[in-house]
């Protein structure tokens, strides 16, 4: 029988998250070292992860089953409040949304090269899937994708690895700012230097209409 950690692992005081140890106290410098362990740490088998964005709040259903080491980054990034204040960049309508671009630069710049090993292909990437971004194989580090549709005739190939769903605000999803399209660019098209190198400054200056994460918190898991 699953439990949830909110419920069993408050009553023992024991457990990862924030419905344990409260994310709010959490060492966010540690973020300045991404080799640090607790950044590799097993996350549960289950996790979900809100969004409070300018359009409204999103849930994300993490499942380590479908890509452990993307599991475990994302989740892992969000305890340490990596996603936090972070501009939801890359728009294509009906098709998908990016965002993992630090607004700190300093966060950003190091973490650009922090990649980890790809998972396996598994899941398909239908409409409200979420996977990591990359260009190379095992190139994948901090930014992640929504499926605004079922993308999974071209993605499926690549392959882009699903490692959770949207299961609450899929309209908020749809609704982010769209007017920038692809102005930044993705990593093959490398016009993300100036993002990295300034953060939220470069993002305000040159795309002040960018919706953003307020804040990313793990709001419960399952073991």
């Amino acid at each position: 029988m699953r439990l949830n950690i909110t419920l069993l692992l408050c009553s023992l005081g024991l457990g990862l998250g924030v419905a344990a140890r409260g994310q709010s106290t959490v060492d966010r410098s540690r973020l300045l070292t991404p080799a640090h362990p607790v950044f590799a740490e097993p996350v549960p088998a289950v996790s979900r992860v809100r969004l409070e964005t300018t359009k409204g709040p999103l849930v994300i259903e993490v499942i380590r089953a479908w890509a452990p080491l993307g599991a475990d980054r994302f989740v892992n990034l969000v305890r340490h409040g990596y996603y936090d204040d972070a501009r939801l960049f890359r728009v294509r309508p009906g098709t998908w949304v990016q965002f993992g671009i630090a607004g700190d630069p300093r966060v950003a710049q190091a973490w650009r090269a922090a990649t980890f090993p790809d998972d396996p292909a598994g899941q398909s990437n239908v409409r409200g899937t979420v996977a990591f971004a990359f260009a190379v194989p095992n190139g994948r580090t901090t930014q992640v994708f929504i499926n605004l549709r079922d993308n999974s005739a071209s993605h499926d190939k690549e392959p882009f690895v699903p490692f959770g769903r949207v299961v609450e605000g899929m309209d908020v999803a749809d609704a982010f700012n769209a007017e920038y399209g692809e102005g930044l660019g993705g990593i093959r098209a490398g016009k993300q230097d100036a993002g990295f190198a300034e953060g939220n400054g470069y993002f305000d200056r040159e795309y002040p209409r960018l919706d953003k994460i307020l804040r990313a918190v793990v709001e419960s898991a399952i073991w």
